[in-house]
């Protein structure tokens, strides 16, 4: 047993290495696939400005593997080698998925594919640890987290919508203010709106987004956000 749990453990980190590689690859597509599709800029300065991104998103990051710590499913239910298959399951199946996605060149969430990856790893667990002890699956949602698991699955699905909707709203006022009249109307208010994006784009970068980095202590993120 404890040689399988160090030969687990080994491929667990090749694995962590590989999802590395295609997570930030994952991050380049949602990048690039836009600004290159519409050619906003030249090739040149659309690859350093993606690469100054994810430099900063790995800066900034406090590891996709916190969400674990939010409750996806009741650790206390699960013993020492359980843990570790829902958790190489769910490396091994990220790898897996986000390859696909990135071959094919289709955008998708690296958090997202996380969340429901631990969540279907730790449902079948659970299920066959009920299985194998009672031969009935009644009381699998003790293993589960519900609340939790459902507040991030509603969070998610309400992040698209809020998302489409305001984006839409505010698409069309920039596009009614500034399309086809944009050098008189820039005069006056371009400044104030530049000023107004740029504070925002670095509110959520450097106060919420590094909440949770690691050189953020309790006294500087008291003085960025309190």
């Amino acid at each position: 047993m404890d040689t399988f749990l160090t030969c687990t453990m080994v491929f667990l980190m090749l694995l962590a290495s590989f999802n590395l590689f295609v997570g930030v690859s994952n991050d380049a597509v949602n990048f690039l696939g836009s600004a290159l599709g519409s050619k906003s800029a030249r090739y040149n300065i659309v690859m350093g400005v993606a690469a100054a991104g994810v430099l900063l998103g790995c800066t900034f990051s406090s590891g996709m593997m916190e969400i674990a710590r939010s409750g996806i499913f009741n650790p206390q239910l699960f013993t020492y080698w359980d843990v570790m298959l829902i958790f190489f399951a769910v490396m091994l199946t990220d790898v897996l998925l986000l390859d696909t996605f990135n071959s094919l060149g289709l955008p998708t969430s690296t958090t997202v594919s996380i969340v429901f990856e631990l969540l279907g790893a730790s449902v079948v667990s659970a299920a066959y640890k009920l299985w194998v002890s009672t031969g009935t699956i009644v009381g699998l949602g003790a293993y589960i987290n519900n609340e939790k698991a459902l507040s991030i699955i509603i969070g998610i699905l309400a992040s698209v919508v809020i998302a489409f909707t305001f984006g839409t709203i505010i698409q069309w006022l920039i596009r009614y203010l500034f399309t086809f009249r944009y050098q008189k109307v820039y005069r006056y208010v371009g400044g104030v709106y530049s000023g107004l994006c740029l504070t925002a784009i670095f509110y959520f970068l450097i106060v919420k987004g590094a909440k949770g980095a690691s050189f953020m202590t309790p006294r500087i993120d008291c003085l960025a956000g309190c």
